[in-house]
């Protein structure tokens, strides 16, 4: 198992933190700045990657691997619905957080290589931008298919999606990175997004973990099944996504990468369009699965796992 990374360790730190209930606050204005750093950055970073390949060389791949990831919340919702027995909003709701994806476990990853000296195909920023919008629709229509009340307002729900903080940023921090790195002019924004990344990233780490501590109570409230789902199911995508890479012929860092998306699960984005999408559904369950499951268990076990996912897929001989 490889060495937790540095940044982790602000996590456990939150963690630890509102355990003990320690009166250690990060101000909102603060989390708010270093989230909007860190899409825009992750973006930035893709963007000027993606300027050494061609567009319509990596779109057709890209587009694919969102397709697919559509099968994430298909296949969650008859687990959580069958199997957990959740209502039919909050299993549609938990599976558009889990076909969703978190772009700071992403950033985790990347830093995870980072480390380990491997780079990764530029365009994996654009396909985790992508991937928001399938698994929302879809954990939309599982939640509300036949269901009673008010109809879904899914011109309010697209515009949601489509102009969200999340999406937005990313998407622009692309589109300005590509050109920076086509024309040659990163070098002025290096030490804005490149150089202070890995410090903001484990600012806004040590948050995420007093977040998770407030979310351990509505896991634990909700038994054993929602903390085996938590931990089985993004290890399951998570292969599904590293066999996809390796199929696809991405590198060992992009296969690595692509797992991580296929495992993370969103508690930004999700949350928001949820609220509009599916009112009836409790947004304690899906958050406290995302948030004080997965995404612990993901930045602490997952992305090493997945790394030696994606090296088991690579030594294997056509």
């Amino acid at each position: 198992m490889a060495t937790l990374q540095p940044v982790v360790l602000f996590f456990v730190a939150g963690v630890l933190a509102g355990v003990i209930k320690s009166d250690l606050k990060i101000p909102e204005a603060l989390y708010k700045s270093l989230s909007l750093f860190l899409l825009i950055a992750i973006g930035f970073k893709g963007g000027v990657s993606m300027a050494k390949y061609e567009i319509m060389e990596v779109l057709p791949i890209a587009l694919s691997m969102v397709v697919l990831a559509a099968l994430i919340p298909l296949t969650a919702y008859p687990i959580l619905r069958f199997v957990g027995k959740f209502t039919q909003a909050d299993a549609g709701a938990i599976s558009a957080h889990y076909g969703s994806v978190s772009a700071v476990t992403f950033a985790v990853g990347v830093a995870f290589l980072q480390a380990k000296g491997e780079t990764s195909e530029g365009y994996m920023v654009l396909i985790m931008a992508l991937m928001e919008i399938p698994a929302l629709v879809t954990g939309t229509i599982l939640a509300r298919a036949g269901a009673s009340g008010e109809k879904t307002q899914w011109g309010k729900l697209m515009h949601e999606i489509l102009t969200g903080t999340s999406l937005y940023l990313l998407v622009v921090g692309v589109i300005i990175g590509y050109y920076a790195g086509t024309k040659k002019l990163v070098e002025p924004l290096d030490k804005m997004f490149m150089d202070l990344f890995m410090g903001v990233l484990a600012f806004f780490l040590l948050e995420m973990g007093l977040l998770a501590a407030s979310r351990l109570k509505a896991v634990m409230q909700k038994g054993v099944f929602i903390v085996t789902f938590g931990i089985l199911f993004p290890l399951t995508a998570g292969f599904f996504g590293a066999y996809l890479g390796w199929l696809f012929g991405l590198s060992p860092g992009g296969t690595m990468l692509l797992a991580v998306l296929y495992a993370s699960c969103s508690y930004i984005a999700a949350p928001a369009a949820m609220r509009i999408a599916v009112p009836d559904a409790d947004p304690a369950i899906s958050i406290g699965a995302s948030l004080g499951v997965t995404f612990p268990f993901n930045i602490f076990v997952g992305v090493p796992i997945y790394w030696q996912m994606a090296e088991w897929f690579h030594s294997i001989q056509y």
